[in-house]
């Protein structure tokens, strides 16, 4: 029997099969739900959700990043943008800098509580990876790895 998770709606439900892909798609939006449920419950706990760690997970990688590059990375609207990246500045853990060379663009970095808060959330999610990896062996994380690499090349 197919290990379940006792949080709410994070069982995988027995829908009705539309398209031959159908189980592929719902695999793909529960193990997201899955790899980043301890993370968000997490996230949840310091007042932010996913769009706040999307935002820190860039920046920890992109220290001084401009905001226009950053919204490129995300494939967000700068209104989008502007909510959560606004609540991440008032709670002091990003910076926000002009740029030397343009001063109408801003740079941004993590503070330290921002980089704290970034690698816990991101350590809940790779240990969800680490775990399923090892499940599945060395061939099946390489074809996982395939399968999103060939999906994220949409992109």
């Amino acid at each position: 029997m197919a290990k379940t998770s006792q949080a709410a709606g994070l069982h995988r439900a027995s829908l009705a099969k539309l398209h031959e892909l159908d189980a592929a798609l719902e695999l793909m939006y529960y193990g997201w739900r899955g790899m980043t449920l301890k993370a968000d419950a997490y996230l949840a706990k310091q007042g932010l959700s996913r769009p706040h760690h999307r935002i820190l997970y860039v920046v920890a990688r992109r220290p001084d990043i401009a905001i226009g590059a950053l919204i490129e990375i995300l494939g967000i609207s700068k209104q989008a943008l502007n909510r959560p990246l606004n609540l991440l500045l008032e709670r002091k853990l990003l910076t926000s800098k002009r740029s030397p060379e343009q001063h109408r663009s801003k740079l941004l970095r993590l503070t330290e509580a921002g980089r704290r808060i970034e690698q816990r959330a991101s350590d809940h999610e790779r240990q969800a990876l680490r775990e399923a990896f090892e499940r599945v062996g060395a061939s099946g994380a390489a074809g996982w790895m395939g399968v999103m690499e060939a999906i994220a090349d949409n992109n």
